[in-house]
């Protein structure tokens, strides 16, 4: 289900998917399939570590990749779930042929 809702999403960010929502900035957001699919592979990872586990990792990665790299940014991008939406967002058929718990393909310690 996706929600509208321009205060829930952080500044700087056009959308964020908290299971079962995809929260996005504006109305005419929903109209970008790249960023829905790339909320929908949030969505697919967030399924396969149980919800509590994706965020639980999630927050820690980040947190290893703000000391490996000293920029926000740049350990956002870095994070695997972030890499493997952003490197597959533009593939609408991505999500029929993605394996169980691909994410793993995309820790590594070159930046993006």
């Amino acid at each position: 289900m996706i929600l509208i809702s321009k205060y829930f999403v952080p500044k700087g960010y056009s959308g964020i998917t908290l299971f079962p929502f995809v929260f996005l900035k504006t109305l005419e957001l929903k109209k970008k399939v790249i960023l829905v699919n790339h909320e929908k592979i949030h969505l697919r990872q967030q399924i396969e570590l149980l919800i509590i586990f994706f965020y639980l990792v999630y927050v820690i990665e980040f947190f290893i990749r703000l000391i490996q790299y000293k920029n926000w940014h740049i350990a956002y991008r870095n994070i695997s779930f972030e890499r493997e939406a952003y490197c597959n967002e533009h593939d609408m058929s991505y999500l029929r042929l993605r394996r169980f718990w691909y994410f793993l393909k995309y820790i590594r310690s070159d930046a993006i």
